[in-house]
Order: C-alpha cells, then sequence, then structure tokens
C-alpha cells in the first residue's frame, strides 16, 4: 500500500483522495474509448470552425465591385418629314348611270347600235314603228288650218260689227286645240325614236327588235364612265381631315396609280357603320378604266416629322403605352411613346421620337427604363 501510494508522487494523505491506481486508469479508459473519440473529433470540428472566423482577413472596403452594365447595339435615328395618309379600299362607280326608256309605245323596228358601243349625246338606242302616226299627223295638220280659217273669218265678221266678239274668242279656244293636237302628235313621232340623253357607252340592252314597248319600259342602259368616281367611306375620326378639292391617289388592283381629286364629301354619317361617304373625281378620258372596280386610295393629310423603324423594336411599357427604347446623353435607357403615321415595305413610321435619336436595336427586350448600359454601334446591325 505504502509502495503504490508513493508510486503516485503525493503525499500518501492526498493519495488516498485523488490518485487512483493505474491498472484502474486503464480499465476506465478501455470503457471510454469511443466516447473520447467522439469528442477528440468534436473539438477539432470546433477549432476548425473558429479558426475560419478568427484568421480570415478583414474585408477591404471597396473591394466588391458593381456587376458589369448590359451591352446593348443602338442606331441613330433622324427624323424625317413624311406625309400623314388616310389609306382607304373603296370601289369605281360610273359618273353617270341612265336606264334610258321609252317615251311612246310601239313596236321595235330597229336598234342601230351594239353593246360596249360608244355613243354621243342624242344618239339613236332604238326605232319604233310609226304605225298610223303619220296618218293622226295629217289630220291634225287639216285640222289646225281649218281652225284658222275659222278663226279669222270672225275676226273680220266681229270688226264689220256683223258678228259678237264671243264667236271670236270661241274659234280661237278651237284654233289653240288644234294646234296643241298637232305638236302631241309630232311629239309622239319624235319619241319614235329612243335618243340616249348623255355620251358613254351602252352597257345593257333591255329591248331589242321586235319588242312591244308600252311607255316608260327599259329600252338600254348607257354608262358615263369619264370622269369616274371613287367612293370610299371615312372613318369618323378622320373625316375632319378631309376636304373637297384635295388630291388623293387612287391605286388600281393592277398596281397603276392615278390622281383623283376630293368632290364629295358627306355631312351624315351612316348609321350602321358611322363612316362618312367621300367621292372622288377620276379622270379616265380614254374610257378604259371600266367602273365597278375596288381601288385603294390614299388621301393626304399633313406633314409631320417622323422616324422609320422595324416594328419588331416596338415595347409596351407599364402603363400600356406603344413606345421605343432609347439611351440618352449619359447611356441611361429611356422610353418614348410614339404614335404610328403609316407603315411601307421597308417598315413604320413614328411620331413621338427627338429629331434624333438613339434607338436600342439588340438588347432592348432585357433592360429597364433608367439603367445604364454599355453602347455599341449598331448601324451596321439589322434593327430587327
Amino acid at each position: 500500500m505504502q509502495r503504490n501510494l508513493g508510486h503516485c508522487g503525493i503525499e500518501p494523505k492526498r493519495a488516498m483522495a485523488h490518485c487512483i491506481p493505474e491498472p484502474e486508469i486503464m480499465s476506465l479508459l478501455e470503457r471510454h474509448r469511443s466516447s473520447l473519440i467522439i469528442a477528440a473529433v468534436a473539438l477539432l470540428l470546433v477549432f476548425w470552425v473558429l479558426s475560419g472566423a478568427l484568421f480570415r482577413e478583414p474585408p477591404e472596403e471597396g473591394r466588391q465591385q458593381a456587376p458589369e452594365p448590359m451591352t446593348v447595339a443602338v442606331r441613330l435615328s433622324r427624323a424625317e418629314s413624311v406625309e400623314r395618309r388616310l389609306n382607304l379600299h373603296g370601289e369605281v362607280e360610273a359618273d353617270q348611270r341612265v336606264v334610258v326608256r321609252a317615251e311612246t309605245s310601239g313596236r321595235i323596228s330597229d336598234v342601230p347600235v351594239a353593246l360596249g358601243q360608244k355613243i354621243e349625246a342624242g344618239a339613236i338606242l332604238a326605232r319604233i314603228n310609226m304605225d298610223d302616226r303619220e296618218a293622226r299627223l295629217r289630220r291634225a295638220e287639216a285640222n289646225v288650218s281649218g281652225r284658222e280659217t275659222d278663226h279669222q273669218g270672225a275676226q273680220r265678221l266681229a270688226r264689220d260689227g256683223m258678228q259678237a266678239q264671243l264667236r271670236v274668242q270661241t274659234t280661237l279656244a278651237e284654233l289653240e286645240a288644234a294646234r296643241a293636237d298637232l305638236e302631241a302628235i309630232r311629239l309622239d313621232i319624235a319619241h319614235t325614236q329612243v335618243r340616249a340623253p348623255i355620251a358613254g357607252v351602252v352597257n345593257h340592252r333591255y329591248a331589242d327588235v321586235g319588242d312591244v314597248l308600252n311607255r316608260g319600259d327599259p329600252v338600254a342602259e348607257v354608262l358615263q364612265n369619264h370622269p369616274l368616281r371613287a367612293v370610299v367611306q371615312v372613318p369618323q375620326h378622320g373625316i375632319h381631315q378631309v376636304r373637297p378639292g384635295a388630291m388623293a391617289r387612287v391605286t388600281l388592283m393592277d398596281g397603276e396609280r392615278r390622281e383623283a381629286e376630293v368632290s364629295y364629301v358627306s355631312a351624315r354619317a351612316e348609321t350602321a357603320t358611322r363612316t362618312f361617304r367621300v367621292e372622288l373625281t377620276l379622270p379616265n378620258p380614254d374610257r378604259a378604266l371600266p367602273s365597278g372596280i375596288s381601288v385603294q386610295v390614299q388621301i393626304p393629310v399633313e406633314q409631320v416629322m417622323a422616324h422609320r423603324v422595324s416594328p419588331a423594336l416596338a415595347a409596351l411599357d407599364d402603363q400600356g403605352r406603344l413606345g421605343l427604347k432609347a439611351v440618352d446623353d449619359e447611356n441611361r435607357v429611356v422610353f418614348h411613346p410614339v404614335q404610328l403615321v403609316r407603315a411601307d415595305s421597308k417598315g413604320v413610321w413614328i411620331t413621338g421620337l427627338p429629331s434624333e435619336a438613339r434607338i436600342i436595336t439588340i438588347g432592348h427586350g432585357f433592360v429597364k427604363v433608367g439603367e445604364i448600359v454599355r453602347v455599341v454601334d449598331g448601324q451596321s446591325a439589322p434593327p430587327s
């Protein structure tokens, strides 16, 4: 006992309380080996974590760099004077369309004109048989002659006091009635020749040789195709820009273009469509252009300063306005609301931009208004 206590290297009294024999120490370590290993690993992990926090270099002020700005391509665009137009679709009508009707009855004996033939005013379209008209003419002429004789005799007798003035008035009335009958038969004979009231083209024939006509029956249709009338319907929001006398361009279906003049603007809108009828005078001296065809009409209304851009560059802002994105002098993205003027095969003409604008042509969909960007020249790049 003394030897074991001395082996502990302490005084006997203290060894009794604090020193454990060596065999017991080894047994204790064997029993708690796994716990000691786990505790040692935990201490190493804690030391590793604390070492990173204790020995890490403090961050330098301004060491973190701002992200690189977005790169966009821009194109310098300058405004040009552009004609604002009303683009409308319509049709061509004849200046005059007359259905010539018979003014007397009878059977048609001759039709001296053919369909499609150009005629002058007064040309004979058809002849009606005379029948007994010549006999009635001679009888009316004889009746007038007899009434003239009676009236002259009554006048002489009245001057000599041998007949009352009443007889003179009676014979005068009979003479005037006879003259009226003569004029009526002459007019009836004249109506046996159905004549065209206007110059034009025989477009349709309703009666032919042998047909019996009554007064008022149609004989032929005559169209006056010089000039023609181009008729369009103008929406109510644009009618205030159209004035009589304004010049316009009419494009035919084959691509031919002709000049026309606004000759009529309706003072009342159509109830169903709320559009106004506008007529344009279209010269057709050779009458080669027929009526009834479809046309496109462009009516210039004003000159404005506009830019031509690709429609692919258009965007909507948070308020739903149509516009374009551009950059200012500080390379900051700005949004310009625009209005469409007109379109052609190369793009659309718009207003709302400054006279000179750097329009974003590539990358406009990836930048926001107010953002500073890096700008590259996009003149050689396509705008879309």
